[in-house]
Formats: structure tokens, C-alpha cells, sequence
């Protein structure tokens, strides 16, 4: 597999819609959101960029940006966004043959559009995701003409390039992922079961990290409801409940096997390099890893699968469950 000749010709200006839900513009959240989110109105071709949800600041934005609102988002008992009427939504009303999911404290660049032009023109059904680089933040983004330069050099004199498990956009072709659970946005586990879904569909997952920069802009925890640490926020029946949702049927996760879903970005099957999309022979050593890491597990779980296949009914109940 290798890339296109001419970087960038197949992505128009309404070939990628990037879609988010923001928190409330408060604070350093908000101060980083917005810097984000302007940063991915000045991307080379300009994408089609929907904010979904109505926390405070929101709507406020989408107008003065010129991007499209949508306030109303399915959200589970805690009141958190749904990953699965998200990505629903954005495949309705997106008008992108590409869409992509971005946490909004993320800054992207013109480079990003070049990567996602090179994964396009190279696979049919595949997923982008890319490692990102950690910054420190703490001002409004002096956006002038050579922002782009200025910040990206900062990133990498002070950033810090972060570990695979941590995924923060989803760039995908329109029809990828015919159903999701339903899963809370922002609260674990979420992000690795796309990653998993997406290869269970024998998708092309290219991992970009070496062609486009991506820079998540620091923050702590404490605008969600569990604390500043990120320990807090795991140990909560939320975070516990998208791990169960994570599984395909439900004794996956009674009998301790979620971890099975937890791809990370070491899981793609390619990579975007300068010399084209390759290859990736990580993710042999990825899986390797996963299942003899846990060699008892391994071990159950090969006799689970002799001794108990999966009944059709429970394939089903599975299969509805995504669908919810």
C-alpha cells in the first residue's frame, strides 16, 4: 500500500466534516477549547466543523465562528454524551465523505488534511488516529499569520509525545461503524473499542502519527464530577459500565476478558511514513503482548472458546446492544 502522488488533491473543502461535544467554556477549558477549536478553522482545505451539545458557551461559539450547533445529544443517567448518537448524528447531517472526531481541547494543522488525503486515496473502509504531543497551555493563541509555525516548534521543544492508549480523534470513511453502544463519551474504554470495532470490520487502521502533528492542550479533571485525578474518574460506576459495554456478550466482562478490547494506536495495521502507508508489524507484537501479559486469562479464555462457544442468542443480544 503506498500513498498518492500529489498529497492533499482528494480532500475538498466539504470532503472531511470534524465533529466534537465541548465541555462549558469555563476557565482554562474553555480558554483551551476555544484555541482548539479556531485552530481547525484554519486548516487547509477548511472542513466542516458541528459542535454538538448545550453546555454553556457552545452555541455562543458555532455562532461566532460561523460552524454548525446541534444542542440536542443523547446522554446516559450521569448526563453524559452518548459516543453513539454522536457519531450517528454526524453521519446524518455530516456532509464530509470523511468524518472525523476530535476531543476539543485538540489542535490540529494543515498537515492533518495532508495525512487524511494520503490515508483516503490509499485505503477504501479506514480509521486515522495518530499519537498525540502534550503542551502546556495557559493563554489564548495569538492567532497571526505564522501562528501555525510558532506553535508547532514550541511543541516540539516542550511537548511531550504521548503513550498509544491515548486517542483523541477518530478520522474514519462515512459508513465505518454501522452501530455503537452505548457508550459515554470522555469516560474510558470508549476510544479503544473504536479501534477494536473498526478492525473486527477488517478496516485499514493507519496510525499518522509520524505525518501530522497533533497537540492536546494540558488540563486536569476537575470539570467533570470525579475529581481532578484521572484515578477517580476510572474507579466510578461510569467508567466501569462503557467497560461492560465494551464487550461483546456479557460474560466477557464477568470473567475479567475486557481487556480484549482495549486496542490502542500500537493496533493499527499500517502506518504513515515518508515513504507512504506501510506496514505495521507492531501490532503482531501489540497482540502478543495483550494476551501473554495475562497468560491465565489467555488460558481460560482458549478454554471458554473449545468448551462454550458463544450461542447465537447471546451473538444476537450483542449485536442489539450496539444498536441501541
Amino acid at each position: 500500500m503506498s500513498a498518492p502522488s500529489s498529497p492533499g488533491s482528494q480532500l475538498g473543502s466539504t470532503s472531511l466534516t470534524i465533529f466534537a461535544t465541548p465541555k462549558k467554556f469555563e476557565g482554562h477549558i474553555g480558554l483551551i477549547q476555544r484555541n482548539a477549536i479556531q485552530s481547525w478553522t484554519r486548516m487547509n482545505p477548511q472542513p466542516e466543523i458541528i459542535l454538538f451539545g448545550a453546555d454553556a458557551g457552545t452555541a455562543e461559539i458555532a455562532a461566532e465562528l460561523g460552524l454548525r450547533h446541534v444542542p440536542n445529544v443523547k446522554c446516559n443517567q450521569w448526563g453524559t454524551p452518548l459516543v453513539s448518537d454522536l457519531f450517528d448524528q454526524a453521519e446524518k447531517l455530516g456532509r464530509g465523505q470523511i468524518l472525523c472526531y476530535v476531543n476539543a481541547d485538540i489542535i490540529l494543522f494543515d498537515d492533518f488534511c495532508a495525512a487524511l488525503s494520503q490515508a483516503a486515496g490509499a485505503a477504501g473502509k479506514f480509521l486515522m488516529v495518530g499519537r498525540r504531543i502534550d503542551v502546556d497551555i495557559k493563554d489564548a493563541i495569538d492567532l497571526q499569520p505564522d501562528w501555525a509555525t510558532h506553535l508547532r516548534t514550541r511543541a516540539r521543544r516542550e511537548g511531550k509525545l504521548q503513550i498509544a492508549r491515548s486517542i483523541d480523534y477518530f478520522a474514519f470513511s462515512r459508513g465505518l461503524y454501522p452501530a455503537i453502544p452505548p457508550l459515554a463519551i470522555g469516560r474510558f474504554w470508549w476510544d479503544n473499542w473504536l479501534l477494536w470495532k473498526a478492525r473486527s470490520l477488517h478496516a485499514t487502521i493507519i496510525d499518522a502519527s509520524q505525518a501530522a502533528l497533533v497537540i492536546h492542550q494540558n488540563h486536569d479533571y476537575s470539570h467533570t464530577t470525579y475529581g481532578p485525578s484521572k484515578e477517580e474518574m476510572m474507579a466510578s460506576e461510569e467508567c466501569i459500565l462503557n467497560a461492560r459495554l465494551t464487550c461483546q456478550s456479557p460474560a466477557d466482562y464477568d470473567q475479567g476478558f475486557f481487556w480484549r478490547y482495549a486496542y490502542t494506536i500500537d493496533d493499527a495495521t499500517h502506518r504513515l511514513t515518508a515513504n507512504g502507508i506501510q506496514k505495521n508489524p507492531r501490532r503482531w507484537w501489540k497482540q502478543f503482548k495483550r494476551y501473554s501479559s495475562r497468560p491465565l486469562g489467555a488460558s481460560r479464555l482458549a478454554i471458554r472458546s473449545l468448551l462454550h462457544p458463544t450461542p447465537k442468542s447471546e451473538t444476537k443480544t450483542a449485536i442489539a446492544r450496539g444498536q441501541q
